[in-house]
């Protein structure tokens, strides 16, 4: 199949050589030629525009940074869309960002579906990503055919309509943002109260948040943030959709966000999420 890529970021970066080893002809776009080149050399052909990405191609697989970045590149770009052609967006969007590009599809002549991904660079990079599909019936199917390729079987999930899978992100991107915050006031809270690094971090294993502790309770001792599995830009991006979709308080979620901003002003918004744990 001929699949245009619209973005080289980090995630972007893991799945396109997914698509390329299946077989699939590939041609990619960025913004910034870094990240294109490294993808040409993987084997997929390089698009100056994103228009020439788009041009022919069956389907089109978008990862970008968020619902501002797909509307300034997709939906206002003027993209010379195959009729028929399969729009896959995995970008990390609001419910009614999803709502409103299922119908500038459909006024299009294209097919919508949303796709986005739980899970970090790690997950991507071996096929074993949580994913998400929403949208009509047999838009869906086809693109489970294609985001298979970077999924974990038992992980994927199935949604009748696109808005339904951008909520269940953001979802499940809360329950991300809340446990690291929990772990980092946990820590807080026991160094104050005498106790060292190891002993909180085995003491949360015990706890709800053991995943959480397990998988950044060691970097965040040895105050280790450089490798951005998800930088802290993207969580408070995504914390802002949060606040934006619902209408009931999301006191936590608000606190979260707060800190993810004052790390982005800091200058550590490429760095990974969890320095909202850096001791102050």
């Amino acid at each position: 199949m001929d699949i245009a890529f619209l973005g080289l970021g980090r995630m972007g970066r893991e799945l396109v050589p997914h698509l390329i080893d299946a077989g699939h002809r590939v041609t990619a776009w960025n913004r910034s030629p870094g990240p294109a080149e490294a993808i040409g050399r993987r084997g997929a052909r390089i698009a100056s525009t994103a228009a020439e990405a788009v041009d022919g191609a069956e389907a089109v697989v978008s990862v970008l940074f968020g619902p501002e970045t797909v509307r300034e590149v997709i939906v206002d770009g003027g993209l010379p869309w195959r009729p028929g052609a399969l729009w896959i967006d995995v970008t990390t969007v609001a419910p009614a960002d999803a709502e409103a590009f299922a119908g500038f599809a459909d006024a299009a002549g294209i097919r919508y579906v949303h796709s986005p991904v739980v899970g970090s660079l790690a997950p991507a990079r071996a096929g074993a990503l949580a994913v998400l599909i929403g949208g009509e019936h047999d838009a869906a199917r086809e693109a489970r055919r294609i985001v298979a390729l970077w999924a974990d079987p038992d992980k994927l999930r199935l949604f009748d309509a696109a808005p339904k899978a951008a909520a269940s992100k953001l979802v499940a991107n809360l329950a991300l943002a809340v446990s690291m915050e929990a772990l980092s006031e946990s820590l807080r809270l026991g160094r104050a109260a005498g106790l060292d690094g190891d002993e909180v971090l085995r003491t949360l294993s015990l706890t709800a948040i053991a995943p959480m502790a397990a998988m950044k309770g060691q970097p965040v001792t040895a105050g280790a943030f450089d490798d951005a599995q998800f930088s802290a830009a993207a969580l408070a991006k995504d914390t802002r959709l949060m606040l934006a979709t619902s209408d009931a308080p999301l006191p936590a979620v608000a606190l979260v966000a707060a800190e993810l901003q004052r790390a982005v002003e800091a200058g550590d918004g490429e760095k990974d999420f969890s320095v909202i744990a850096r001791d102050r």
